[in-house]
């Protein structure tokens, strides 16, 4: 891979940065420390990251930190931490001294102070992405130098301090299982675009605070995280994207990992990295142990250390092994993607859409398959009062027809575009149950997706109308043409209103009962061009059981258009109707039961249809452990 090659997502992806980060930098954390810290000056920062596990180790390293410290001068070690025993917290605070300063962080009121700014879930209490806040969080200093807890410092930190990076972002070392290990490599060389001999390992680095800072690598952080979700080495990959090419490459004696080949003769080593299995206080046979255990020794920590190498069992080492496996597994499943960060970022799609897409992915991957991927207003609660579902008054009737003809009017025009294609329609001959009351339940991947199945059937239903159950924001929250659309194209909004509910309900089971037919979509939310069934909640098969009518099952598949894109860049879907045989309510077994036998029935049948027209079995992906 070429050098340019490697640089062009790079660029790419500094196009996705949004104008709503830009002020961060005055938004909260120099406001925040300056007024409830008293800093240091004239000390050199040294950053760990830990919580109540890993902080004994940490103790480890920072007894080799200040053995081998230059006695001339002084330094300050922050503890960045989300919450550590007052027991350890004491422990550590035994090593302070006039040369080490020690202080612990806690990171929470920070992180709750940006809080609406970070669209992550769950990256905030890891503490390995800690070290992405540190510019921030400390203005003050121009360079810091970062650790992890899982090292032994044998040289004097101070030379690493005193560095020079220039305009670089950071001071790091090569990560050797990138560069020693296939799998790996060929991980970050298909998904990220970098080298493998271009990638550094993030366990030590010397940063460059006042780059990261006039850069706003931060706000390109939370940025990239709406972009990909990077699933090997996590943060580790995202700091190698955000800083590639903007790299000083450090000597390998400051960060040697204890993996492979050693490229670093042992004399000459100056900072010892126990990475991924390689610990000591887990495998006595652990590679440069000695060291590690030298500084051990004259701990207070020491006995809870050699206490927990003799517990560490025989299937805990057994698991360490398959979560390696595991990890390799992920690595090689990555590369092989289609929609890899480096294919993404260099497609010239919709950043909007590249989101949404990634959020698909992760929720899949977390088996979270009811929720929203898109980002839709807040809702806002339905009363009964406003809302006049069975058209009892003249003004929602005439309201209905306008809208209608315009919904009407504007797909056709799509269709004589060429924007929205049909290609036809598979088991017409199961409409035969729309002569009577139906509910319908299709997959839910567009907005369109309820006017392409209409526009599918409309001549088989007996009042040419079909009533769609919406939620209930889209119901009240959307402005304009589209609010009114949503509003009195014959939708059925639900509630969080008991009374409105019970309104809604009756008026279902009367248009059932009176031949209607309506669409439910038993997925819930919606996701953007997903070609999956998801599993189903039973609240639309229990409307159908209570009105005693059969429910219609509807797969609608799609397929990308060989030679047009639409207007997101992306190939232009061509969708296809796939009618299904009617499952009618087996009235004998009560309501739990029956709606539950529908429900998976309709399941079941949307399993094999997409087996069917695709040629593959339906999974999911596996859920992050």
């Amino acid at each position: 891979m070429s050098e340019k090659t490697c640089g062009l997502h790079f660029l790419a992806f500094n196009d996705f940065e949004e104008r709503n980060f830009s002020n961060y930098e005055n938004s909260g954390s120099k406001k925040y420390y300056k007024e409830n810290k008293t800093r240091s000056t004239g000390r050199i920062p040294i950053f760990y990251a830990v919580d109540d596990r890993f902080i004994k180790y940490m103790i480890v390293s920072v007894q080799s930190i200040i053995e081998n410290a230059d006695q001339t001068k002084k330094y300050v070690i922050y503890v960045l931490n989300s919450g550590v025993s007052n027991e350890m917290r004491k422990e550590t605070e035994k090593h302070k001294s006039d040369l080490f300063d020690i202080r612990f962080v806690d990171v929470k009121r920070y992180l709750e102070k940006m809080a609406e700014k970070l669209p992550i879930r769950d990256y905030y209490s890891k503490t390995t992405y800690y070290r992405l806040f540190i510019a921030d969080m400390f203005p003050e200093y121009e360079k810091a130098v970062y650790i992890d807890s899982d090292t032994v410092v044998l040289g004097d930190v101070a030379k690493l301090y005193e560095t020079d990076l220039g305009e670089n972002y950071v001071g790091a070392c090569h990560e050797q299982v990138m560069i020693q290990t296939e799998v790996y490599g060929n991980y970050v060389e298909k998904v990220m675009g970098i080298s493998r001999h271009k990638f550094f390992n993030a366990g030590v680095l010397l940063l460059n605070c006042k780059a990261f800072r006039e850069n706003r690598v931060l706000n390109k952080f939370m940025q990239l995280l709406n972009v990909y979700t990077f699933v090997v080495t996590q943060d580790e990959d995202y700091l190698n994207v955000l800083c590639q090419g903007k790299v000083f490459w450090l000597d390998q004696s400051w960060n040697t990992q204890v993996y492979g080949e050693i490229p670093v003769a042992e004399k000459d080593i100056k900072i010892l990295h126990y990475i991924m299995v390689a610990k000591p206080w887990r495998y006595v046979d652990c590679r440069l142990k000695e060291y590690f255990w030298e500084y051990a020794k004259k701990t207070s920590v020491y006995g809870l250390i050699r206490a927990e190498l003799a517990s560490y069992t025989n299937e805990e080492r057994a698991r360490d092994a398959r979560g390696g496996e595991r990890l390799a597994k992920t690595a090689r499943e990555e590369a092989n993607r289609l929609d890899t960060y480096l294919a993404i970022v260099t497609s010239g799609k919709n950043p909007n859409r590249l989101k949404v897409q990634e959020k698909i992915r992760v929720f899949e991957r977390e088996a979270r398959f009811d929720e929203d991927v898109e980002e839709d207003p807040p809702t806002k609660e339905l009363l009964p009062d406003k809302v006049d579902y069975l058209h009892e008054k003249f003004s929602t009737r005439l309201k209905t027809r306008i809208a209608n003809f315009i919904g009407d009017r504007y797909f056709k025009k799509m269709i004589k575009d060429g924007v929205m294609v049909i290609d036809g329609v598979e088991g017409e001959e199961y409409l035969n149950t729309l002569e009577k009351g139906t509910v319908i339940t299709c997959n839910h991947f567009s907005i369109m997706d309820n006017y392409i199945l209409f526009h599918c059937i409309r001549n088989r239903l007996p009042k040419k109308y079909l009533h769609k159950i919406i939620r209930e924001g889209n119901y009240t929250n959307f402005p304009g043409l589209l609010g009114f659309l949503l509003r009195y194209c014959n939708t059925l909004p639900l509630s969080s209103n008991r009374k409105t509910m019970m309104k809604f309900l009756s008026a279902t089971d009367t248009l059932l009962k009176s031949g209607e037919s309506i669409l439910i979509y038993p997925e819930q939310g919606m996701w953007w061009n997903y070609r999956k069934p998801r599993p189903l909640k039973v609240g639309g098969f229990k409307i159908a059981y209570r009105s005693g009518v059969p429910v219609l099952p509807i797969f609608i598949s799609m397929a990308d258009d060989a030679e047009k894109l639409d207007a997101d860049g992306y190939p232009l879907q061509r969708h296809t109707l796939h009618v299904m045989p009617p499952i009618y309510p087996d009235l004998s077994l009560g309501e739990k039961l029956g709606a539950e036998k529908m429900k998976q029935e309709t399941y079941a049948a949307y399993k094999r249809k997409y087996e069917q027209v695709y040629g593959e079995p339906l999974t999911y992906g596996e859920a992050e452990k």
